[in-house]
Order: C-alpha cells, then structure tokens, then sequence
C-alpha cells in the first residue's frame, strides 16, 4: 500500500523566544514492514544544528529556534510504502541489547496491578498466544477514552484508571511484558484511519520480542497487530524516548501547540 502522509507541529508563543531546543524523531526507515520512496522534513522558524541516529537507530533532529520567533513549524511530509508482514518486524537488533527493553522506567514501572495482569504470560508455552491474550485484557480493562490521562501518566496510573489513550495502552502492555521476562518497547507512528484522513495525533503501539519470531507488534487500542495501514517512525523504552518531538524553552509568555496530520493511500 502506498501511504501519503503530511504531518505539521505549530509552536506559538505570547511573547518572542529568547532559546528553544526541539528533539525531533519524524524520519521513519526502511525495514520489512516499510519502503520509504519519498521524505522530507520542513523547518520555518528555526533550523537543524545536527542529525544523528540515537541508541534506539532512531534519525534525530536537534532543532533550535531562531532568536526572537513567536511561531515554530515542523512539517513532516513524504510517501511511504507498507507491507502487511501481521505485525512481525523480525529479528532487527542494533546497539541496544534485548535486557535493555526488559527494564522498567518511570512510565512503565509495574504495580501490583500489571504485575497480576501479566501473571499468564510468565512462563507460558505459547508466548504468542499469551501477548495477544494479554492485548485483549488490556484493551478490556482500560477502554480507549481522552481526558482521563495525560503525557507523564504511568502506566499503573493508567490501569487503576481504567480509561486511557494508545500511550497508555503501550504503556500497560509493555509494564506487564517487562514484568514477565518478555523484552518490550514502545513505538510510535502513524496509522490511516478508516473513515478519516485529518488526524489531530499520531499513534503509538508496543513491540514485544517473541522467541524464533523477533519482534511483534501490538496495537492494543485498535486490538490488532499493526498492518499495510501503518507506518513506523521511531521506537523507545518508553513515549519520552520515542517522542516525535520533545523539547525545552526559555522565556517568559505561554506556548500552544497545533497538531495537523493527514494521513491517505
């Protein structure tokens, strides 16, 4: 499938920006899921000090603001071509080794509640079976619903909750993967919607290693392994770490941000 996909963050401030730093990861990669034919990253307000790739293989950006702006815009725009390979990455290592993804952090610290949630996944035979399984309760237990979190919520917070977004249905699925001995890590990305094409977010989705398969993706929000309709962009122990754009500002004034997304065969 041939994906279109225009991707826009607009920054505003009150009063103009004496120093901004943006982390931006919005380059996504070939891999056996993906073909990238066309990609390219627009900056009006500031400009790119460096690229490198990040311990995860994540393209980042660092992107200051010009002295003085009160507008930042970065739009991401290009075509992608997807696979459907039911949601199996493969076995694709780079710099971090697997017991790196087997650590908490302080999003995905596991409770009493995810460590009971996980409890089927220890030491099942089919580990397979025992992640979709695992999808499935999430997605039951925590239903899909704005407002009841926000970015820093952990995912114990989430689960206590019972309401959350697809950060905190990765979150969850990756706390109790974790939890359970099973390598899991956080993606984020973009999915086209079947019955729109302007988004106001992108999506995000948990990855787990299974033995002899690699790495398998799970979107527990949509409860279904991510195929042709998505596209992966970066990958992380958690959302801080796989943010398509995190930064930090001084100045006085308040900030606001626009989120534009258009995602299309």
């Amino acid at each position: 499938m041939q994906l279109s996909i225009t991707h826009t963050t607009r920054y505003t401030y009150d009063e103009p920006v004496h120093y901004a730093l943006q982390k931006v990861r919005l380059i996504p990669r070939d891999s056996s899921q993906q073909r990238i034919a066309d990609w390219h990253v627009e900056i009006n307000g500031g400009q790119r000090e460096v690229s490198y790739h990040d311990q995860h293989g994540n393209v980042t950006d660092l992107v200051s603001a010009d002295i003085g702006v009160t507008e930042i815009t970065i739009t991401a725009s290009g075509r992608v071509e997807t696979f459907d390979t039911a949601g199996v990455l493969g076995q694709v290592y780079g710099a971090v080794p697997l017991w790196h993804y087997c650590q908490p952090t302080p999003l995905t610290k596991p409770g009493e509640g995810i460590v009971a949630l996980a409890q089927d996944l220890k030491g099942a035979g089919d580990q397979l079976a025992a992640l979709h399984a695992l999808s499935a309760k999430i997605a039951e237990t925590v239903k899909y619903g704005t407002g009841q979190t926000y970015a820093a919520t952990d995912a114990e917070a989430a689960l206590a909750g019972g309401q959350g977004v697809c950060q905190d249905h990765a979150h969850i699925l990756i706390a109790a993967a974790r939890s359970a001995g099973v390598p899991a890590r956080y993606v984020s990305g973009y999915l086209m919607m079947d019955d729109r094409v302007d988004q106001d977010a992108t999506h995000a989705w948990a990855e787990a290693h299974v033995a002899h398969l690699g790495w398998v993706g799970f979107d527990v929000s949509n409860g279904q392994c991510p195929d042709e309709r998505y596209v992966r962009i970066a990958v992380g122990r958690d959302y801080r770490e796989a943010a398509p754009i995190s930064g930090l500002r001084h100045g006085a004034g308040d900030e606001s941000m626009i989120v534009s997304l258009q995602v299309q065969q």
